[in-house]
């Protein structure tokens, strides 16, 4: 585990996976933006960390990329093992939810809703 000069460890391994010390936000969190190179700053700004746990996250990924990177595939490949999953298992649900009429007094927002959902369906993937 990576510690910090003072002798408190930054990164530990938790039932999750790699983690930074006193959060729950993985080090496969963090990875998401090292990939796309998004700044230091900004990956603080977005889970909540001091500097000091950012460097320390950093520092970690680039000393043991190889291992950061074989878990980050398999923690990746696992949540979309689980996103097929449950799109699978309520799919019937979804269905049905979907053919169902809006209660009474709900029209003007279930119209609503249909518009934003037909805008959002339109708009191209990043």
């Amino acid at each position: 585990m990576a510690s910090e000069p003072n002798g408190q460890v930054a990164i530990t391994r938790t039932e999750r996976g790699l983690t930074i010390a006193g959060t729950r936000i993985t080090l496969y969190d963090v990875m998401d933006y090292v990939i796309d190179q998004y700044p230091p700053k900004f990956i603080g700004g977005l889970f909540n960390l001091t500097e000091k746990q950012v460097s320390a996250a950093l520092a970690y990924i680039e000393a043991n990329r190889a291992e950061v990177e074989a878990e980050y595939q398999i923690v990746i490949k696992e949540a979309e093992e689980l996103r097929q999953y449950y799109e699978n298992r309520n799919r019937g649900l979804v269905a049905r939810l979907a053919m169902k009429e809006p209660k009474p007094g709900m029209e003007a927002a279930w119209e609503k809703l249909q518009a934003e959902k037909a805008k959002h369906q339109t708009r191209p993937e990043f």
